[in-house]
């Protein structure tokens, strides 16, 4: 087989750590026979992207291209595709790549597989070179991780689907959540927002936990039935033993024993969130009502198809806030500060 033809694009791209982003060029291929070429329209920006970025996960190849919530317009497929053709509209989230023989693959959990190929940081097979994200105008993926878009829903909201809304879904669907079940969200941000409208679509009673009594009614017009402000020991002590399932999606550091005292006998906390410091769990916290503490990263291919039929059969998407290309930079100065409700995604027309 020979080596695909690589050719230019336009992308926005950091040079290093330090540096922001800008307009650049990168190399993409030519489709080969799984292939399937998108134009992109919109793409989400993720905490991920800033990561990423700026080195902070210390495995950033420069230039480095961020992007793993895309929408797009199908442009060219190759000669054994057969789920998509040009004109439809696609999706692409986390993964573009994986040998699909391992056990992991063969299970649907390509999330898990050693060759997991992701959309940025990680090495294109084909080309040799990097893996480059959705800040870009076009992106070549295998049919296998390109997605179906319900054609009712909102394009530019959907874009956070295929990060946000997948990180949430999956382990709330994992716990089987669902009507009689209380399900507590910690944190009401880009993840958390996603938590508490699942969890409503799913049936269960919605508790949202936040640190700030100003969150209380966007809370309540997400879907929560009730809200809890975490600093206050009073409310919280009403809810302990009380809870089947907490989704946890703070990523700074935060007591996780005060949400552990809040499950029932045989609940579950799931964090997705990620602290960059270790969480020191009490012993006696999971003993004392065989209660269990886990994680959880996105979903496999099929997880995600199904995550994005059940929001096109609620009419569920993202909350966001429309940015330009140009605007990234003071996007993520606003991300770390909280600055957004609750996702940006960027409209790709834009860029230059």
């Amino acid at each position: 087989m020979s080596k695909p033809v690589a050719r230019s694009v336009k992308a926005y791209s950091a040079a290093s750590a330090s540096a922001p982003l800008a307009a650049a060029t990168i190399p993409r291929r030519e489709p080969t026979s799984r292939d399937v070429e998108i134009d992109i329209l919109y793409c989400g920006v993720c905490h991920s992207d800033l990561h990423f970025a700026r080195n902070e996960w210390h495995f950033t190849q420069y230039p480095a291209v961020p992007g793993h919530e895309i929408i797009g317009r199908v442009t060219k497929v190759g000669a054994d595709v057969t789920q998509f053709k040009p004109g439809d509209i696609a999706g692409v989230g986390c993964m573009v790549d994986a040998d699909l023989s391992c056990p992991y693959c063969r299970k649907g959990l390509e999330q898990f597989s050693p060759s997991m190929v992701m959309t940025y940081g990680s090495q294109d097979k084909h080309l040799n070179l990097p893996t480059y994200g959705g800040y870009s105008a076009t992106i070549v993926v295998d049919q296998h991780f390109v997605l179906r878009v319900p054609g009712n829903l909102d394009l530019a909201g959907v874009a956070p689907l295929l990060c946000a809304g997948i990180t949430t879904f999956s382990p709330l669907r994992h716990w089987q959540v669902g009507p009689g079940k209380k399900v507590g969200i910690v944190g009401l941000g880009g993840l958390g927002h996603m938590g508490v409208k699942f969890a409503r679509a799913f049936g269960a009673h919605v508790v949202v936990f936040t640190t700030s009594a100003r969150k209380e009614a966007d809370a309540i017009r997400l879907g929560a039935h009730e809200v809890v402000v975490s600093s206050e020991p009073d409310a919280m002590a009403k809810q302990a033993g009380t809870f089947d399932f907490i989704l946890d999606c703070v990523s700074a550091d935060h007591d996780i024993n005060a949400y552990l005292a809040l499950l029932a006998v045989d609940g579950n906390l799931t964090l997705v969130g990620a602290p960059g410091q270790p969480l020191p769990v009490a012993p006696m916290s999971l003993i004392f009502g065989r209660k269990s503490f886990s994680g959880s990263l996105i979903g496999g291919v099929a997880e995600t198809q199904e995550m994005l039929d059940f929001c096109g059969r609620h009419g569920i998407t993202a909350d966001i806030e429309m940015i330009r290309m140009d605007q990234i930079n003071a996007a993520y100065e606003r991300m770390l500060k909280g600055d957004v409700k609750y996702r940006f995604v960027i409209d790709m027309a834009s860029l230059a």
